[in-house]
């Protein structure tokens, strides 16, 4: 087994085979034993990784989160009690000085959320567009029905959605992109049962509830995307997204979401969140080969032009180098989707 890696497994039903098999050089990642098995294949050389206790979360879960486990018993409870408002709870705790068993927790979780996010992405034949926007587009605005637009666009075009995973504009476009199968009445629909429930605050409860009943009306969706992050744990993930990869560290899924972005990024209106991905991504499209660099859209010229002017800087930097090509300002949504379309 040199070289083999088991994570999360139950091996309870495979002591027979441990047993016949060379242990040396094996990692095992919080696996189930029969008794006797662990001390057995730790004597012959394997390296086991003990399941953690005390911990509301899998450290070495071999799959990404959906909503539905996220928020398992919203129907009959109040989001506190619900798995992702624990796991906040959990990560708050550990404080500005974690202990290093919350500190290889959060680690081994985050490693684990990135192996299955390249394991789901190595099943999709779809390029991966990423949608960056900020939080407060409400429900019912035409902000937010905007970025719904562009989910939708972009899905029915053959693009993967991937978002930042929580609400305002990220779940529009999650919401836009997971109804691209339904006809453009149903959109519209959803859009106004979403509205009766603008945002997350008071309640994320019936925020949540709002969203769940969308999706039970219509659970035929289009697989979507989300990367949120426990670090900004008071924004609630958004259930459009039919994968979610849910990291502690905010730092590396700012750098996860953007890498697997491979077929372009739009940038809606956004506040300082936003901008730091704009310049992140910058920085590696200015530094990238020919032939690597992701296409920039930034929609909304005045915005990005005068009032966060972000865009001038952009093309300051981009000026003579391969990336200059690849940024780009819109004014809407279908022009952001067609430059897409274009650069596949």
């Amino acid at each position: 087994m040199r070289g083999w890696h088991f994570q999360s497994v139950d091996l309870r039903g495979r002591s027979s085979e441990l047993v016949d098999l060379r242990a040396s050089g094996a990692v095992f990642m919080g696996c189930a034993f029969a008794a006797g098995i662990e001390d057995l294949l730790r004597s012959r050389g394997a390296l086991i990784f003990p399941v953690l206790p005390y911990l509301p979360f899998n450290s070495y879960r071999g799959h990404l989160y959906s909503a539905a486990e996220l928020f398992e018993g919203i129907s009959a409870a109040e989001y506190e009690a619900v798995p992702d408002a624990k796991i906040y709870q959990w990560s708050l705790q550990s404080g500005r000085m974690p202990s290093m068993h919350a500190t290889l927790a959060s680690a081994m979780h985050d490693h684990a959320i990135s192996d299955a996010l390249d394991d789901f992405l190595a099943e999709q034949p779809l390029p991966v567009v990423g949608v960056m926007g900020g939080h407060d587009a409400p429900r019912g605005s035409e902000q937010y029905a905007q970025a719904a637009q562009l989910g939708r666009t972009l899905a029915r075009a053959g693009f993967l959605v991937a978002t930042g995973g929580g609400p305002g504009a990220m779940e529009a476009a999650n919401v836009g992109a997971y109804l691209a199968t339904y006809d453009a009445g149903t959109l519209e629909g959803a859009l106004l049962t979403l509205g009766e429930v603008p945002g997350f605050r008071p309640s994320v409860t019936e925020w949540a509830r709002a969203a769940f009943a969308v999706v039970d009306a219509h659970p035929e969706g289009t697989q979507t995307l989300g990367i949120p992050t426990w670090f900004y744990g008071h924004e609630p993930p958004n259930v459009f997204a039919t994968h979610i990869a849910k990291y502690f560290t905010n730092a590396l899924r700012e750098a996860v979401l953007l890498d697997r972005s491979r077929g372009g990024i739009v940038f809606l209106p956004g506040a300082a969140g936003t901008v730091q991905e704009i310049f992140q991504d910058a920085c590696e499209n200015y530094y990238a080969a020919e032939g690597a660099v992701v296409p920039m859209i930034l929609v909304g010229r005045r915005y990005w032009q005068d009032e966060v002017p972000v865009l001038p800087l952009l093309r300051k930097l981009a000026a003579g180098r391969s990336m200059a090509d690849h940024v780009h300002v819109v004014d809407s949504v279908a022009e952001a989707a067609q430059l897409l379309r274009a650069s596949r």
